[in-house]
Formats: C-alpha cells, sequence, structure tokens
C-alpha cells in the first residue's frame, strides 16, 4: 500500500489553489493570474458579484424549483453554468435576464437547462437527442429536417414533464419576494441557486416548494389527502371507517415525551395488536362447521 507524503506548507498551497479557483472560474483563460493580477481581479470583480448575484434554477409550473444550477450544471449547448456569462456590472431590467455562453463559437445566448436520463441528454419528440439539436435560440435538429425545435415530453420527478419547467434567472430581491433561500454572501463564480447542501437535492426531496429549510411540525405531521405526493400516499394506512382513520392519525403524532425509539416500539407495538384484532375478527366470521 503506498503512502502520500507532501512537503511543509503544501497542504496550505493546495488551499490557496482551490480558493483561487472558486474565485476566479473560467476568468483566467487557463492560465494562473500573477498575485498583482488576481489582487486587481478581486478588486474589481467581487464587489459586483456580492453586489448583483443572480440565482438560477429550473422551475416547475407549480412554483418548486427542481433543480437548482450550480458552477458545473450543464446547459442545453453542452458547455457549464460556469462557462457562461454570470457576473453583471448592472442587472437588466427586461427579463429573462440573458447569459451568454463565453466558449468561442458557441451559439448559445442565455443558459437553458435540460435534465438528463440517467447518464445520457433526454430526447425530443423527434426521437434525437437533445445534444443533436442546434444550441441557438431555435434548438432546431440537426440530425433530421423534420423537428421545429426541441420539445420534450421526459417526466420530471415533480410529475410535470419538462417542457413546462422554466430556467429562470432571477436576483436576491426577487428570489426573498417569492421565500425562497438566498443564503450567505460568498464571493464564489457561478454559484447560481446553490446555497447551502441541500441546494444539491431534487425539489421533491427538500419536501418543501423552496427548498429553504425544514418543514415546520404541522407541515410534517398533517394527514396525507389525495392531493400529496403517490410516495406518501402509497405508505399510508388503510382504515375502514373516518372514526378509525382519525385513530391512526392522532396515534402516528409523535408525543411530546417520547425519544425516536419509545415512538417507533409504540407504533410497532399498536402495529402487532391490530394485526391481532384482525385475525380473531377473521376467526370469529368462520362457519361453526369450519371451527369445530
Amino acid at each position: 500500500m503506498e503512502r502520500l507524503s507532501a512537503s511543509p506548507g503544501a497542504a496550505a498551497a493546495l488551499d490557496e489553489y482551490l480558493e483561487y479557483r472558486r474565485i476566479v472560474g473560467e476568468d483566467d483563460g487557463g492560465k494562473l493570474f500573477t498575485p498583482e493580477e488576481y489582487e486587481e481581479y478581486k478588486n474589481k470583480i467581487l464587489p459586483m458579484r456580492l453586489r448583483n448575484r443572480l440565482y438560477v434554477s429550473w422551475r416547475s409550473p407549480v412554483g418548486m424549483d427542481c433543480k437548482l444550477v450550480g458552477p458545473e450544471t450543464p446547459c442545453f449547448c453542452i458547455h457549464r453554468y460556469k462557462q457562461h456569462q454570470t457576473d453583471l456590472e448592472n442587472i437588466p431590467q427586461e427579463r429573462p435576464i440573458a447569459l451568454p455562453c463565453k466558449v468561442t463559437h458557441c451559439p448559445c445566448s442565455s443558459f437553458y437547462y435540460t435534465p438528463l436520463n440517467g447518464t445520457r441528454p433526454i430526447r425530443c419528440r423527434c426521437k434525437h437527442f437533445a445534444d443533436q439539436h442546434s444550441a441557438d435560440p431555435s434548438r432546431v435538429c440537426r440530425a433530421c429536417t423534420k423537428c421545429p425545435g426541441f420539445h420534450s415530453s421526459f417526466t420530471c420527478s415533480c410529475g410535470h414533464p419538462a417542457y413546462a419547467h422554466e430556467t429562470v434567472v432571477e436576483t436576491r430581491e426577487e428570489r426573498l419576494a417569492l421565500g425562497k433561500p438566498v443564503g450567505h454572501d460568498v464571493p464564489y463564480a457561478s454559484l447560481g441557486g446553490l446555497t447551502g447542501f441541500s441546494s444539491l437535492a431534487e425539489g421533491y426531496l427538500r419536501l418543501d416548494d423552496s427548498g429553504i429549510g425544514a418543514p415546520p411540525l404541522h407541515f410534517l405531521e398533517s394527514p396525507v389527502t389525495a392531493r400529496d405526493h403517490t410516495f406518501l400516499r402509497a405508505f399510508q394506512e388503510p382504515s375502514s371507517s373516518s372514526a378509525q382513520g382519525t385513530s391512526n392519525q392522532a396515534s402516528s403524532l409523535r408525543r411530546t415525551d417520547e425519544d425516536d425509539m419509545a415512538y417507533f416500539e409504540r407504533r410497532y407495538q399498536e402495529r402487532l395488536k391490530m394485526e391481532k384484532a384482525s385475525k380473531k375478527k377473521a376467526v370469529g366470521t368462520l362457519p361453526f362447521t369450519m371451527k369445530h
């Protein structure tokens, strides 16, 4: 087994490089700035970046951010978000805000998120993949002549098709007005909609529409209805009457003096009693001749 060793100060140098890369991103063109250029870059860009940060998300028709875009999130043009224009000196008044690709000769006029199906791009209704379409705003297919533009019926985990979603670019103030998370002010490049580890999860896994944090207790303990997600309805205990359903709902609530183990043990014992009662009831309904 080989052991890796580093000279004293190597770890600190690596940390400095990672900090440099998070701040500069792709702006150095692949050639490291000199210390003087690095300081000049920070003095010019960081105040503007902190003042005019843009949040990018892929939003469902019901307002849920199904995907929060980060530096490595690919665009329809196959280039990453960090390869687009993400630092603006002044926020434009018109909407949507355009974030064009900075890669040479790329016709992409603004970042446009397209989900993946596993590791492959999703298919258009013309049966060709997204990367077989033009990256310009028309997004016509380059593999056939019948496709007028990319249109996919790929279904997101939220239950809505991909074409019903939109890539949203918004300011801090606009996001706060919707009750969405904005995180802390950080100097790093191309963060997009990332504000914490929860931002990496898909929208429906964050439990609430905004992903702003843990939902309140009354939300978690509210009864499951027909309007809730299929996953929740699948694990809802069936009830033979409304009275029994009310009893199950009341029993499923955690008591104030219960820890995790006590709560699960109580629920387990209640389930055993219900199973015994149902078996006894089934035996009692058998014909007399069968019982004797």
